[in-house]
């Protein structure tokens, strides 16, 4: 149906839910100087002036919400400048509360960028060679077919292996499938069974495969979970409490902000009518160490300022993050020049070159941005009612637009 229509079909479905409660709130936004190991310049810089974050912009980019988009948005920006952190819309639609600041929130494919940390550090231990076949590690797991696909192939997506056969091709489908239970080998097993979609390291195509693979591998070479790795290598040493991995628990634990999904309304679809629908409580087997992670903004800025300072990955290792393939290495589908690392992904906006890893779970869009030096860093969370559709949300947009400025060439981070 025309955008415009699905908007206004979306927009009633809202009032009829804010109706239930108290008046939506507005966006509570306040900005204050960052503590611990990063100081703020000072404001009396003229530089550093310069580089504040545009606080008005920020501030209207959480404007109005909920909206037909987004239910809630959270939001917190840095740098050198200072920094800023708002929220905006409700807790939950059917009372009205204000949106949870600290709430936790699924995280989608930001978990990649763990990923890729774990696999990183293997490498500066010499338990990992990024430049040895993956087979080397997992033999019974990956078939001789794919047995040039190297580790550095999985962590930038140019394995050339197809993507697991799962349940639902449409929101109904996946949403009658929600608790369904995966197992990694078993989705890597579906995948390989397949014929490959291209020579090893011939193209990109970003899919969750490649870290359901690293996944594994972690498992192989550590003889610990994917989950403990995690905990033991990032988390723990970085004091992320609000950050775990649910395994097979299809909720949020502690503090949330409710998720929501458009759905198609029951009957006919004549009149082109959609209903929200609470979707907070899915599995995320699915996506495992490729998506599963749930976090706050808070824990995210503290993990992505830490991961370019150097603070987890050795210097020569984390190269690694901001190298992209060869230049004659183009995107599978649309042709475009391969835009993902290991872990990251890179746009210009507003002149800066921006690297980062946007998430996409039902009801959940999430970010982590910043430029190389943290002059600028940008993490998000919004309660996108499309949050798993073809376009960008509107509200994770405008914030990425007021924190960095509009994109001059090239994607946005992606999914």
């Amino acid at each position: 149906m025309p955008v415009r229509t699905r908007t206004a079909a979306l927009a009633a479905a809202l009032v009829l839910g804010i109706m239930a409660g108290p008046t939506a709130p507005a966006a509570v936004a306040t900005t204050a100087p960052y503590g611990g190991a990063h100081r703020t310049a000072p404001m009396d810089d003229p530089d550093a002036r310069h580089d504040a974050p545009d606080t008005e912009a920020l501030r209207a980019a959480l404007a109005g919400l909920p909206d037909a988009d987004s239910t809630a948005a959270l939001a917190r920006v840095g740098g050198s400048g200072g920094g800023w952190r708002g929220s905006a819309g409700v807790h939950d639609l059917r009372d009205g509360r204000p949106a949870d600041e600290e709430g936790r929130f699924r995280a989608g494919s930001v978990t990649k960028v763990f990923t890729a940390a774990v696999v990183l550090q293997l490498a500066a231990e010499k338990k990992v060679d990024l430049d040895r076949p993956a087979r080397a590690y997992l033999p019974a797991l990956i078939p001789a077919a794919y047995g040039a696909v190297t580790v550095r192939q999985l962590l930038n997506h140019t394995s050339g292996i197809p993507a697991a056969d799962l349940p639902g091709d449409t929101v109904e489908e996946s949403y009658a499938h929600r608790f369904d239970r995966h197992d990694p080998r078993d989705m890597v097993a579906s995948a390989t069974a397949k014929d490959r979609e291209f020579a090893p390291g011939a193209a990109q195509h970003y899919l969750n495969i490649n870290y359901t693979v690293l996944g594994l591998l972690i498992e192989q070479v550590t003889g610990e979970g994917y989950a403990d790795e995690v905990q033991r290598r990032v988390l723990a040493p970085l004091g992320l409490r609000d950050t775990y991995f649910p395994g097979d628990d299809p909720r949020i634990k502690g503090p949330h902000n409710h998720g929501y999904q458009s759905f198609p309304r029951p009957g006919d679809g004549s009149d082109g009518g959609f209903e929200l629908r609470d979707v907070t409580v899915w599995g995320a087997t699915d996506a495992w160490a490729a998506g599963d992670i749930i976090s706050t903004t808070a824990d995210l800025e503290r993990f992505v300022q830490a991961l370019f300072r150097g603070r987890l990955v050795p210097q020569p290792q984390l190269e690694e993050m901001f190298t992209l393939p060869d230049p004659s290495v183009r995107d599978h589908e649309s042709g475009d020049p391969a835009a993902y690392s290991a872990g990251l992904s890179v746009a210009t906006l507003g002149g800066r070159q921006v690297w980062g890893k946007t998430g996409g779970r039902w009801g959940y869009n999430t970010a982590v941005a910043a430029t190389r030096d943290l002059s600028r860093t940008l993490v998000y969370s919004v309660n996108a009612t499309d949050a798993k559709g073809p376009d960008m949300n509107p509200t994770a947009l405008k914030l990425m637009v007021a924190a960095f400025g509009a994109p001059s060439g090239g994607p946005a981070p992606a999914a």
